[in-house]
């Protein structure tokens, strides 16, 4: 630290030093941080849009695959990561923990002492689900991700001022819905990407099929005089009158 004196050149030198590796640190963390959101939204975008990019790869890393994480039930998923204090909880006959990698969400934060339990249980159940959906589910979709994070804000907003969600069925009969009809311009946008394509490689046939009958035809002039002219065929002799004027 300066006090009131003159920077010497070598404190300003690691100060210049320091200053630069904190700025390309940052720039390697925005880069670390692109990397996983799009590979999360390739992976898993149900559970990414539900509790976030890094709780997200934390619990799929935890449980050692997306596959891992679809088999596990909600009650582990509550606790997963929590390991060591819930076999420290039933070796000492304690309370066991609550939470596990989920408190990292922001639901968890928001809600209050009382409901963190109840919230978290609610949370590692539709955490469950989105793993699922995202684990066997044919066309990725993020649909259900963002109607589970909205069953989740209906529950906080249940737990502080008492108003009632919508029915689970309800919602999900929506998302499906929703799903569906995004499915399908997928597939139809597809379908014109293709009928592009053929149509591209279809002009390209013909213009080389064209240039091939040009050049051909360039060959068949070039088989001419010189000049140009083509050649004359010459006239067959007949035998006879040969024959009678000798």
């Amino acid at each position: 630290m300066s006090m009131g004196m003159d920077i010497s050149i070598v404190d300003l030198m690691n100060i210049e030093l320091f200053a630069e590796r904190v700025v390309k640190l940052s720039e390697y963390r925005k880069k670390l941080s692109t990397y996983l959101h799009n590979k999360m939204n390739l992976v898993a975008p149900n559970l990414q849009s539900l509790i976030g990019d890094q709780v997200g790869a934390r619990l799929i890393s935890h449980a050692g695959s997306l596959t891992n994480l679809a088999k596990y039930p909600a009650s582990t998923v509550q606790i997963l990561g929590a390991e060591k204090a819930l076999f420290r909880a039933l070796k000492t006959r304690s309370n066991t923990p609550k939470y596990g990698l989920i408190y990292h969400s922001s639901f968890i934060g928001r809600a209050g002492l009382k409901n963190k339990g109840r919230i978290s249980r609610f949370l590692a159940n539709k955490c469950s689900i989105a793993s699922r959906i995202d684990c066997f589910l044919e066309q990725p979709t993020s649909v259900f991700g963002e109607t589970l994070k909205q069953q989740v804000e209906d529950r906080l907003k249940f737990y502080e001022s008492g108003d009632v969600p919508r029915k689970n069925i309800e919602v999900m009969k929506e998302a499906i819905e929703a799903a569906g009809q995004e499915a399908a311009i997928t597939v139809q946008s597809e379908k014109k990407k293709k009928k592009k394509k053929r149509a591209a490689e279809d002009d390209g046939e013909t213009n080389g099929a064209s240039n091939g009958n040009g050049a051909a035809a360039e060959a068949e002039n070039g088989n001419g005089n010189d000049d140009g002219e083509p050649k004359k065929k010459k006239k067959k002799k007949n035998k006879n009158k040969e024959a009678v004027e000798a």
